[in-house]
């Protein structure tokens, strides 16, 4: 039988984590499996009970939103150990993605039976990332929605990188990776593991979380009548063939830029520029339907 830590974020969607998680852990105390529920207090403390947990060969189940589910990760990765997920955020991407199961039994059936797949890790400046990182309008972008928690998600999501493409002004941009060194004027800087963020944009399609590959997506100087449309054309996942948008691979790539901009990774801002982003294969294992 297996044994479960899950890891409960409060302020999740809107404060609702518990109340998701409830039906949940009824159900599978019920089914007798051992099950402890600790409610985080901050990444940190996500990181060290993740860990924890993970020594003791405990599945660590992240129940919030992105956020957690990429804390979760790095504290299951420095153990070597299995996580799952309960989707209880508001964008909850990587969740989707892995297409877990928003209904109470079927997230406990999940839990229970399915198996566990092994994904790739990103690492920005010693912060691992299951997802993304990005670094430009869609940095801006993330520090408007935490700063708007009341407003509704998928609204909100919509907004933001609106408003942030009217604070916004080109950087110029510097990478070096595996294909050698690259500067431009732009917008954008996404480095993608899954691929998916900002509720349910498609922003890099190509990306794989076990391919081993990191898929760096730069957005050039478009013009801001562009973006917009741009915007619209990724939630599809058809922007990629628009003229100044180019995507490469590569299992490191440090990136800086003119000026400071922040660098976030699912939802939330993680570190500064200059950052050195590299792969890490099959660092953890997801539990997720087959």
């Amino acid at each position: 039988m297996r044994r479960f830590t899950a890891l409960v974020n409060p302020i999740s969607g809107g404060g609702h984590a518990e109340e998701v998680w409830r039906p949940i852990l009824k159900r599978l105390t019920g089914a007798k499996a051992k099950v402890k529920t600790v409610t985080t207090t901050g990444r940190a403390h996500a990181l060290d009970q993740a860990c924890a947990a993970a020594t003791k060969g405990q599945i660590v189940v992240a129940v919030g939103g992105d956020g957690l589910v990429r804390d979760v990760a790095g504290g299951v990765r420095a153990a070597g150990g299995v996580m799952g997920i309960v989707p209880a955020g508001r964008g909850n991407d990587f969740a989707n993605l892995l297409r877990i199961p928003t209904d109470a039994v079927a997230v406990a059936t999940m839990l229970l039976n399915a198996p566990a797949k092994p994904i790739d890790l990103i690492e920005v400046n010693g912060v691992h990332v299951p997802g993304n990182v990005y670094i430009g309008i869609d940095s801006l972008a993330t520090r408007i929605i935490n700063g708007n928690r009341r407003v509704p998600p998928r609204l909100l999501y919509r907004l933001a990188p609106v408003a942030a493409i009217l604070k916004w002004r080109p950087a110029r941009y510097t990478l070096i990776d595996d294909n050698g060194r690259t500067s431009f004027t732009g917008h954008t800087v996404v480095v993608a593991n899954s691929g998916v963020y900002g509720h349910g944009l498609r922003i890099v399609p190509p990306a794989r979380l076990d391919d081993g590959r990191l898929h760096v997506m730069t957005v050039g100087d478009l013009p801001r009548r562009a973006i917009v449309s741009f915007m619209r054309q990724a939630e599809r996942g058809d922007h990629l063939g628009r003229d100044r948008v180019d995507v490469r691979t590569t299992t490191e790539v440090t990136i800086d830029a003119d000026r400071p901009i922040p660098v976030c990774a699912d939802g939330d801002e993680v570190t500064r520029l200059p950052a050195t982003i590299r792969t890490h294969r099959h660092a953890i294992s997801v539990i997720a339907p087959a």
